[in-house]
């Protein structure tokens, strides 16, 4: 039983029986750093229901708590503050029951729980993953992971927009100016080679307005008369027509984007339990609007189109069917959302991680799915989250300025070599071992440097900043992780036994307390759909055990039993730091 819950219990029966009293709730925080004590009790709500000074309040409940449970040694209290001393005594025991289980903190789903999916990724396939790409894919499988470990089934998913007419422009562009060009021949990915010939195709379009400019016609006649938009919206045409020639150069090229797309997932160590695709899904949802027809949720005009009317739920009149039949990105989220669970029938809940330019549209479909009667419907979350931008300036893909995802990562990974390099520790490592340790050191620096920022703020992203082995960084976590498994191969003692009886030093202490909080931040976590409380938490364990090796002596000490405790207790830091990296997708270097 978890410390607070302890002492809720004896505090309930205190107060009942000092102030005949009942109380539902005890209010706990942190103990201040300036004042003794490891955990505090608020004193402050108690005053709705006992008259008194808060301060005398505090001291009897204190005294009480001191005379009947064993785990409080003394207190004080600070105005309406209980601050309560707890023995090492409880701390040992807490330790010994944990310090084995290779996943503490990690809660295993029951077998009747409804399942989670959560959507992630969701590119275009006209050209490769960037930068925005790179946040979405690291915050959508950190949360995945987090929401499995505390406790329940997830798939992951995503929805790959493969039609419309940004995927036409790539194809035209090819089919004008490619001469047959293929991966293979150019030695390009396949995602890459196709976002090539979407920036071609923009180049082009914006030549032709300008001539057209020149020729006396507005810009908005020439955007719309430009002979390549045109043939572009044929093409899009005749792919709905499911003309063959068209159809076959959709295939090819789109099979070149998926294959670049898989490689940049390995790469960034993410990957899914099922995808979905445009071309399949953009006519779903269009038998749900009859349905809702029916049920007198959504309205026809006169024109023939349906809508819902929002605004007494505080939002707007949204369409759902276009006059000429043909459904909106609405309908076909209505009916992909629907899909899903047909699917996947265990899913009671989705997390959808799209940009927050979309808040919008995602009000609205949560809204319409629970008006439709869906009870799923109440389990939906928009994992919404800011842009990444870089100190040079906002990224654009028709104008081939993005920060290609591949490219990111390559960077990183030189960036990380160059500065361990500088550093100087990689004596009696091969060509491999280095390749491998910069990798790890590069992609942990940008995983963590992304997911340590509260998903719903910007970021202004700096490389060379995340890759700093000092500071509030993924490398200099790792190295922490490192040094501790040094301390493990050098420490020639069993480590198997358990330490019942010592006297913690103060390091110690405050080293199992936050060891202690790791299964209630897993679940916060998961609650509040934010890696970076994972990520923050084991930046607060990590510069505590810093504090900690710098203060006390381990594998020099020479009292037998503290030398082991404080092996054991560096080992069961290390532990926390991988689980707690696992989750954010990110792995840890034995040496470094």
């Amino acid at each position: 039983m978890k410390l607070s819950q302890i002492l809720e219990q004896h505090i309930k029966v205190a107060v009942e029986k000092l102030f005949d009293t009942p109380i539902d709730k005890v209010e706990f925080q942190m103990t201040r750093k300036d004042f003794e004590g490891d955990i505090t009790m608020v004193i402050f709500p108690l005053l709705k229901v006992i008259k008194g000074n808060p301060i005398e309040i505090g001291t009897k409940i204190g005294n009480y708590l001191t005379a009947h449970v064993a785990e409080v040694t003394r207190f004080n209290v600070v105005s309406g503050f209980l601050n309560i001393v707890v023995s090492d005594a409880y701390y040992l025991h807490f330790f010994n029951e944990i310090k084995d289980i290779p996943n503490f903190g990690f809660v295993s789903p029951s077998p009747n729980d409804k399942a989670v999916m959560v959507e992630y990724s969701s590119p275009n396939t006209n050209k490769p993953l960037h930068l925005g790409h790179v946040r979405n894919n690291l915050l959508g499988y950190a949360v995945a992971e987090i929401i499995k470990a505390s406790g329940k089934k997830v798939y992951k998913t995503q929805i790959i927009n493969d039609r419309g007419i940004h995927i036409c422009k790539s194809m035209l562009a090819w089919q004008k100016s490619g001469k047959n060009e293929t991966p293979e021949s150019t030695g390009l990915k396949g995602d890459k080679l196709v976002g090539n010939y979407y920036v071609e195709f923009d180049k082009q379009y914006k030549s032709e307005i300008n001539a057209l400019m020149a020729q006396g016609k507005t810009e908005e006649e020439a955007k719309k008369q430009a002979p390549v938009i045109l043939e572009a919206q044929q093409m899009l045409l005749d792919w709905e027509a499911g003309n063959p020639e068209v159809m076959a150069l959709w295939k090819k090229m789109n099979q070149w984007v998926y294959d670049g797309f898989a490689q940049t997932y390995q790469n960034l160590g993410v990957n899914f339990d099922s995808y979905y695709y445009e071309s399949n899904t953009y006519l779903l949802g269009k038998e749900v609007v009859q349905f809702g027809l029916e049920k007198g949720i959504f309205e026809k005009d006169p024109d023939g189109s349906v809508w819902i009317d929002l605004t007494p739920d505080g939002l707007d009149r949204k369409i759902v069917l276009r006059s000429d039949g043909t459904s909106v990105y609405m309908t076909q989220d209505i009916g992909t959302a629907i899909q899903r669970v047909k699917d996947f029938p265990d899913v009671g809940g989705m997390v959808y991680t799209v940009g927050n330019e979309q808040d919008y549209h995602f009000k609205v479909l949560f809204l319409i799915l629970k008006k439709l009667g869906f009870d799923w419907a109440e389990n939906l979350f928009h994992l919404s989250y800011g842009m990444v931008e870089l100190p040079s300036g906002k990224m654009k893909s028709r104008e081939g300025t993005v920060v290609d995802a591949d490219d990111l990562m390559e960077e990183m990974t030189t960036t990380a070599g160059n500065i361990a390099t500088e550093l100087g520790k990689l004596e009696g490592y091969s060509s491999e071992e280095k390749a491998k340790l910069f990798k790890t050191i590069g992609l942990g620096a940008l995983k963590y440097y992304i997911l340590k920022v509260d998903p719903k703020k910007q970021i202004l992203f700096n490389p060379e900043e995340s890759v700093d082995f000092a500071g509030n960084t993924g490398p200099f976590i790792q190295y922490t992780y490192a040094r501790i498994q040094s301390i493990l191969r050098k420490a020639d003692f069993d480590l198997s036994v358990d330490i019942k009886e010592l006297e913690l030093h103060g390091k110690e202490k405050e080293l199992l307390k936050i060891i202690e909080q790791f299964p209630e931040i897993i679940q916060n976590a998961a609650h509040n759909h934010s890696p970076a409380l994972i990520a923050n938490y084991v930046y607060d364990l990590v510069k505590e055990y810093n504090s900690f090796y710098q203060t006390v002596s381990i594998l020099g000490e020479e009292e037998l039993t503290k030398k082991i405790f404080r092996v054991q207790l560096s080992k069961k830091v290390a532990d926390t730091i991988q689980a707690a990296f696992k989750l954010l997708g990110i792995e840890v270097p034995e040496r470094m």
